[in-house]
């Protein structure tokens, strides 16, 4: 199945019709959806990397859009939609940990758990759950997602193919390191400065 869709992304990545497809991907990964839009992401940014901005705003607003999906299973249909799609990535215990960290950190919470390895439906579904105020979920989801696709878009579009490698074994890594340091960087000017 996995090389089926490979095949199917490699094809499609340089058509027109790619957009739309990357689009479908990202509002369906952040709600119920199993496969990280970068499957689309990447090969359609190599196959034309002058378009590797416009590229990261569609995955970005498709997925904060499918995220607001998300947040509604979680809101309104946790029991029947919801804790079936947690159960499925191994997360059903999670959630109580996770809407304790966003009770308590709120925004940044979402930022931080948006740009991990963490699939994002289990973030948006457990912040309907938790009843996040729903402004603060756009606006968290927006920074969380448009800092993860950004960064890739970037690291194509700057080293192209031999950077693809790296970023397929390695992008957990360079999300969490950029995470931190900007995390970093927000402590030090309020603390140090």
């Amino acid at each position: 199945m996995l090389r089926g869709l490979y095949d199917w992304t490699m094809r499609t990545a340089a058509s027109r019709e790619a957009p739309w497809a990357l689009a479908g991907v990202s509002f369906a990964e952040s709600s119920f959806f199993p496969i990280p839009p970068d499957v689309m992401l990447i090969p359609m940014i190599l196959s034309d990397r002058q378009k590797a901005w416009w590229f990261a705003t569609i995955a970005t607003v498709a997925s904060v859009i499918g995220g607001l999906l998300g947040y509604a299973i979680g809101y309104y249909l946790y029991d029947a939609v919801g804790l079936p799609i947690l159960k499925f990535y191994g997360r059903e215990h999670a959630l109580d940990s996770f809407m304790t960290f966003v009770q308590e950190y709120g925004v940044p919470a979402v930022i931080i758990k948006g740009m991990t390895p963490i699939p994002y439906k289990v973030v948006t579904i457990a912040a309907g759950v938790g009843k996040m105020n729903l402004l603060a979920f756009l606006g968290a989801s927006i920074v969380a997602r448009a800092m993860r696709f950004y960064l890739v878009a970037g690291l194509l579009y700057f080293f192209g193919e031999p950077i693809r490698a790296f970023i397929e074994k390695r992008l957990g890594l360079v999300t969490t390191a950029f995470l931190v340091l900007l995390v970093g960087g927000f402590l030090a000017v309020r603390y140090v400065f």
